[in-house]
């Protein structure tokens, strides 16, 4: 397995991560203790050491069976990165069970202590490895809430800090805030093949910063895992059915366009998806929603296949900036935005601004 560092941190972690959120809610189907077990141990028995969580996915669920995990497999703490998140006060704001709707967020200095506090008892740890504002927004940048994860850092509760971005697609300026003026060392967005922006620039100012970025939904909703059919129908709880449903008409038309380049080495669609993140500078791990073992093994294989060359690399870049000849209906989803007066921007390539540390 490929390790890789969050910049100039001390935090190295797997290239390939699992992402802890489908132990907490049942928008991929509902995984029981037993699933979790089995999926934490196959993605370690593969390589992975790096496990994304987050206080907020299942009010607490997913930290807890994590951590229960990690305390029944007697792997030592030191072999194993954890990440986590605060700043939904699902304490006060619990939400109901499969809804979607956001949840009140308390970004202070006292609440994430507190956040804090409570998932070191559920992960049965004494550090968090990473710990990132989930889902903040440039109205709730707060310097002491950075002022305190630096204090965290120093008392050796978490070893890096960073943002995590969304729920949907977009946040450039959040994310180059956060590096630039705060000097976050780990942004996680929403990043892959057909949805390169703003992840693109992210990792632009991430070199430069000498911080790293994480990929979500690396897979765009599943389309890069060559399992979304024109036909396929998606049931109620299923997080994708708040997706234009351009994503699935144009994504299975853009798939058949680059399979040949996953075909010419050897890999699947998936691989294919995974390779092409894994060789952006700036990227440091690839935090992915996986279902099954199957997703599990073909991630972390893609590690090990050959690299796509520089030409091919362009050739993509190219392609996706003319929609692949598709039409403007297939361009991609508006980025959400905080500072446009609309709350989104039409999906495209900004220069950071900053390029050169």
């Amino acid at each position: 397995m490929d390790r890789r560092r969050f910049g100039n941190s001390k935090l190295e972690v797997s290239a390939i991560s699992l992402g802890c959120w489908i132990f907490g809610v049942d928008w991929w189907g509902h995984y029981t203790d037993d699933d979790a077990n089995r999926i934490c141990s196959f993605s370690y028995d593969n390589g992975v050491t790096f496990f994304d969580n987050g206080d907020a996915y299942g009010n607490g669920r997913a930290e807890t069976l994590f951590g229960n995990w990690l305390k029944q497999s007697g792997i030592a703490r030191d072999k194993v990165e954890i990440g986590s998140k605060f700043g939904y006060d699902w304490y006060n704001d619990p939400g109901e069970a499969g809804s979607h709707r956001e949840r009140k967020q308390d970004f202070s200095p006292k609440a994430m202590r507190y956040s804090f506090e409570q998932s070191l008892k559920r992960l049965q740890t004494d550090y968090i490895d990473l710990y990132m504002a989930h889902n903040i927004k440039l109205p709730q940048f707060r310097d002491d809430t950075f002022a305190e994860l630096n204090k965290l850092q120093d008392e050796g509760k978490i070893k890096t800090w960073g943002v995590s971005l969304g729920p949907a697609i977009g946040w450039r300026e959040e994310g180059f805030k956060a590096m630039i003026d705060h000097g976050a060392k780990a942004v996680q967005t929403v990043f892959n093949l057909f949805e390169q922006n703003p992840g693109r620039e992210f990792c632009e100012l991430a070199v430069s910063q000498k911080a790293g970025v994480l990929a979500r939904v690396h897979d765009n909703s599943s389309i890069l895992k060559d399992v979304v059919k024109i036909d396929t129908v998606l049931s109620q709880d299923d997080h994708r059915k708040f997706r234009d449903q351009s994503w699935k008409i144009y994504g299975v038309k853009k798939l058949e366009l680059v399979r040949h380049y996953a075909t010419d080495h050897g890999m699947t669609v998936h691989e294919l998806a995974c390779k092409w993140l894994l060789q952006q500078p700036g990227l440091t791990s690839i935090t992915g929603t996986f279902l099954n073992e199957t997703e599990i093994k073909e991630a972390c294989s893609a590690t090990e296949k050959p690299n796509l060359s520089t030409a091919e690399l362009n050739q993509l870049t190219a392609d996706y900036a003319k929609d692949w000849d598709l039409g403007p209906e297939a361009h991609p989803c508006d980025l959400k935005s905080s500072t446009d007066a609309s709350g989104k921007v039409r999906s495209s390539y900004v220069p950071p601004p900053v390029l050169i540390a």
